[in-house]
């Protein structure tokens, strides 16, 4: 299983690093009410749409990737297109933030202005929705899946592996509110100054990983059709 998590890295640095939910959980986190609760919430809805992603689609991604591998590459035309597909939209989400375009997949901005008073249960939604929504993490998860499946794992294993894809996806989130729980009051510093340069950094960073993942897997893509 261990060179399928490494197979896995891309996928798990870039579900990771996406800015929008990170700054979502900031806000949450720095909420006057209930900031911990309501970030935590965010994740679990988030968790949610994944795990559901991962009993829906696995079957489905398992079987044809198990049927379409190449027996000279080892790797799926389902997996080559989604991982093309992955590429091209990370690819025009460079070039759009790059031109000053809104990306399609960030938060509205109703629900940025509604973070500090939102409930719980809301927080859940906005998670869920997020990556209902969001085209790119759609393919990142569905990539993963396909990944998996076509390394031929059997059930135990290859659930595991998508657990610690999910688990790998969310651990800058997790990890902030783990700091905010451990450190409340030291942790509001270290939000506030993360919050800060984010938001001042937001351009070149979207620009920069979607360039670098996007070119990766329109590489991985190609090669794995062409092969």
């Amino acid at each position: 299983m261990g060179s399928v998590i490494v197979t896995l890295l891309p996928l798990i640095i870039a579900s990771a690093v996406m800015p929008a939910p990170i700054i979502i959980i900031i806000m949450l986190l720095k909420s006057s009410t209930q900031g911990v609760l309501k970030a935590s919430a965010f994740v679990a809805g988030m968790t949610t749409l994944r795990l559901l992603q991962g009993i829906i689609f696995g079957l489905i991604l398992t079987g044809s990737s198990s049927s379409a591998v190449d027996d000279s590459s080892g790797k799926s035309a389902v997996v080559s297109t989604l991982l093309l597909l992955l590429g091209i939209l990370l690819l025009i989400a460079a070039y759009k933030k790059w031109d000053k375009e809104d990306d399609p997949d960030a938060p509205p901005p109703k629900w940025m202005a509604m973070i500090d008073s939102m409930t719980p249960l809301k927080a859940f939604g906005i998670g869920f929705g997020l990556l209902l929504i969001g085209a790119k993490f759609w393919v990142f998860t569905l990539s993963a899946i396909g990944t998996i499946g076509e390394a031929e794992l059997g059930q135990p294993a290859g659930t595991l592996a998508y657990l610690l894809f999910v688990l790998l996806a969310e651990s800058i989130m997790l990890f902030l509110i783990i700091i905010r729980m451990i450190l409340p009051e030291r942790s509001k510093s270290v939000l506030d100054s993360t919050s800060i340069w984010l938001a001042r950094y937001n351009r070149p960073i979207v620009v920069s990983v979607s360039l670098i993942f996007g070119l990766i897997f329109l590489y991985q893509g190609v090669s794995g059709l062409l092969n």
